[in-house]
């Protein structure tokens, strides 16, 4: 859907893409922020420089009617003469709009402006003549100003004049102003740098979600959900580790008999943990109930590895076709080198008879028939199972025509195949002797000999060749997955047998000495054995 959009849809899509749509409420965001956070510092600072005006007044008023000039300047015939030089210089220096030193009466012997000496102090002086140092705002003659008004006392402790410093409000104003630039420069930097994380997360955002509109994302979601749900083949999805399965389908699920909850590849059958990294193709898996073919692709995208996926298909009824199909096909296959055989002793009795020859024709005839009759006659009499005694007598026709001497013991012996159906014994016994004969190839006096043997207490097959056998490490990796040094097949024989072997709870296992071998072992359930030995 994505590839076969125009150009005009995609830049229409990634305009209100997810990545899009998170940048403008970021840079919103980021804006109003900024913007209340430079109005409350503006304030702030503005509260600041009120809260410290109000401190330097003080102590300026304080510092001025405390000197022990001021009392004597007061007490002067001409106070304005003596004072007015040097509040004015104090003034000047400390950056104060007015100091005012006046009388109790709030005649003002100092001023900014000279003409006002004289005139009444225009504010409140009352807690002043109280005894009391204190701060307001208040517009005055100069504006609105911070000031402190402070009694003055002579050496008697009597109040004889009072000091007034204030800063009008266009003062503090102007400071704060001053800084303005500093507050606006720092606020402008957070902007550009929080701008620029905004656009490295769009960016990201942009590559993560592939520019995808949350319409198209949740469209996305919906089609992904029910195409997992409802496909008919297993599905896991791994991370760039390998180790964390992202999505399970259901069927995966039910095929590996997996719970729900999070998965890791350690959850899988053995040989699916050893899977590897790299693709996979059509690859027979064995699990303890079923058979899979088992493909695996990388993901990649924009050059970069973000995954694997992992794609089940059962193949268990098929493969037990497919096992019923090559008994079958072996059965056909001894009947024809059967036929073969007899054609070829008819025709030798038919031109010895032609050649007058017919008493050592006889003999050679019934020679032949004793030898097989006689294979026919100890396999039914110690097997009740038809369908073991016909694959036994196929794979000796079969090994026959490979040069290969195959051999039934003479103490097998089989009255049932319990606890195994007849078709899962044809299944162990034809796979246990196909892997012999491939084991012993085409060597000269190559030989496989066969054990079946069912008693009060277990069902034992044994199956035994001239082969170099298998050590414990490779027969252990035949039984996981189907492990063969062939190419023209997967190898599954071993690990159908574990998986048989498995079901029924019995041993496998394999041996070098004293001579190559399989044995299998299916212990008989208690109830049975002691069903059997009452005889009912």
């Amino acid at each position: 859907m994505i590839g076969r959009l125009g150009k005009r849809g995609v830049s229409a899509r990634r305009r209100r893409s997810v990545a899009g749509q998170v940048f403008a409420v970021q840079l919103v965001v980021l804006l109003v922020v900024i913007c209340v956070g430079t109005a409350l510092v503006v304030l702030q600072t503005r509260r600041a420089a009120d809260d410290a005006t109000r401190t330097q007044v003080t102590d300026i008023a304080v510092t001025l009617a405390r000197s022990p000039s001021m009392v004597a300047a007061v007490h002067s015939p001409d106070p304005t003469a003596l004072l007015q030089p040097v509040t004015e210089s104090i003034r000047q220096s400390t950056g104060m709009d007015f100091i005012v030193v006046m009388a109790p009466d709030r005649t003002r012997y100092t001023h900014t402006d000279p003409a006002r000496i004289g005139q009444p102090f225009s504010g409140t002086i009352d807690r002043a003549l109280a005894g009391e140092t204190f701060t307001e705002t208040y517009a005055g003659t100069l504006g609105e100003s911070i000031r402190s008004v402070t009694p003055v006392r002579d050496t008697d402790g009597r109040i004889v004049a009072l000091v007034s410093a204030g800063v009008t409000r266009t003062h503090i104003g102007e400071q704060v102003r001053a800084q303005l630039p500093v507050i606006l420069a720092v606020a402008a930097a957070g902007l550009v740098l929080a701008t620029a994380g905004a656009l490295l997360l769009r960016r990201r955002l942009l590559r993560q979600t592939l520019g995808l509109a949350p319409a198209e994302m949740r469209a996305l979601y919906d089609h992904h959900d029910a195409v997992l749900h409802s496909v008919h083949e297993g599905l896991l999805v791994f991370d760039k580790s390998g180790e964390r399965a992202e999505v399970v389908n259901d069927e995966a699920r039910r095929l590996l008999r997996l719970p729900d909850g999070p998965v890791r590849r350690a959850d899988l059958p053995i040989s699916l943990q050893h899977l590897g990294s790299g693709m996979v193709r059509d690859e027979m898996h064995v699990t303890p109930e079923r058979v899979l073919v088992v493909n695996q692709d990388l993901v990649e995208h924009g050059g970069r590895r973000m995954g694997t996926v992992v794609t089940l298909r059962d193949h268990t009824e098929l493969r037990d076709v497919l096992g019923e199909l090559n008994s079958v096909r072996g059965f056909a296959e001894a009947l024809r080198a059967q036929a073969h055989e007899a054609a070829n002793r008819l025709h030798a009795v038919v031109a010895m008879v032609e050649l007058g020859r017919a008493r050592e024709a006889v003999v050679f005839a019934t020679a032949e028939l004793e030898l097989s009759q006689a294979l026919i006659d100890r396999l039914t009499g110690a097997v009740a199972e038809p369908a073991v005694v016909a694959l036994l007598l196929g794979k000796v026709e079969q090994a026959a025509e490979f040069g290969v001497e195959l051999t039934v013991t003479g103490d097998t012996l089989l009255d049932s195949t319990e606890p195994l159906t007849a078709h899962e014994m044809v299944t162990l016994l034809g796979n246990l002797v196909d892997n012999a004969l491939d084991a012993v190839g085409r060597d000269e006096d190559a030989w496989v000999e066969v054990t079946v043997r069912r008693d009060d207490s277990e069902l034992y097959v044994r199956v035994a060749d001239s082969g170099p056998g298998m050590s414990e490490e490779l027969f252990s990796r035949a039984t996981e997955r189907g492990y063969s040094t062939k190419t023209d097949h997967h190898g599954l024989g071993l690990a159908l047998v574990r998986r048989l072997v498995d079901r029924h709870g019995g041993e496998l296992r394999a041996q070098r000495e004293p001579e190559a071998a399989v044995i299998v072992r299916f212990p008989r359930p208690a109830g049975r054995r002691a069903v059997d030995a009452s005889g009912e």
